[in-house]
């Protein structure tokens, strides 16, 4: 079962993922860990998707798709914009990093998430949850 919702790049629209993942959270009885670092994860994941990816321009698109299995959750972000390289992203955690803003949403995702991929140049993130332990 795969279900998406599509949404402008409008930092007020996060709101609507949040919902989701609430509504997602209920509907299949999620563990409070579970939710909790998928509900930051994803959020952080839309907010990147809105604001590095596609830049605020409110013409472009963010989609959020998720998938669920037996043992895990996979949320797909896809955003319009024109990606950019993951692997060059500091790592926040180093004390020459420590003081930069940039960086820390995609360690976020990394450490919150079972599974973090990037995929079509950047553009898409996916974020897998393990449900079970």
């Amino acid at each position: 079962m795969v279900e998406k919702i599509v949404i402008n790049s409008d930092i007020q629209n996060i709101n609507t993922v949040e919902k989701l993942i609430d509504d997602i959270s209920v509907k299949f009885d999620l563990h409070a860990d579970v939710y909790g670092k998928l509900s930051l994860a994803v959020v952080e994941g839309v907010n990147n998707a809105i604001v590095h990816g596609n830049k605020l321009n409110h013409d472009l698109l963010v989609s959020v798709s998720y998938q669920l299995t037996e043992t895990k959750l996979i949320f797909s972000i896809e955003d319009s914009g024109s990606g950019f390289d993951f692997t060059t992203i500091p790592d926040p955690t180093l004390p020459e990093n420590i003081e930069k803003s940039h960086g820390r949403g995609i360690f976020l995702m990394k450490h919150l998430s079972d599974e973090l991929d990037f995929e079509n140049e950047g553009r898409l993130v996916k974020l897998t949850f393990n449900l079970h332990d």
